[in-house]
């Protein structure tokens, strides 16, 4: 079973990944102090929710792109493939 975070994490981290898109990196200790810079935040607790939801969203955010990249060469190869068998 996953972590169930509430609206307050889900919506902050998405809003700060939004305004500050190159300020977070997959690193979570990197994002807790970028967080202590950004935004001020009263509690530590939420203040680390807060930044391991970053984190995730950084990751999951990578890990489309890479899919992304593989899926358009896929489909370049798959065309150059149909070329040169009906070029033969």
């Amino acid at each position: 079973m996953g972590n169930v975070r509430i609206r307050l994490v889900k919506r902050t981290a998405r809003e700060l990944l939004s305004r500050y898109p190159n300020l977070f990196t997959e690193d979570y200790e990197h994002n807790k102090q970028a967080l202590l810079k950004v935004a001020d935040i009263p509690s530590k607790t939420l203040r680390n929710q807060i930044a391991g939801y970053i984190t995730r969203l950084v990751k999951r955010q990578k890990r489309l792109e890479q899919l992304s990249t593989r899926q358009e060469l896929m489909v370049t190869d798959e065309e150059e493939y149909i070329r040169r068998i009906e070029g033969v």
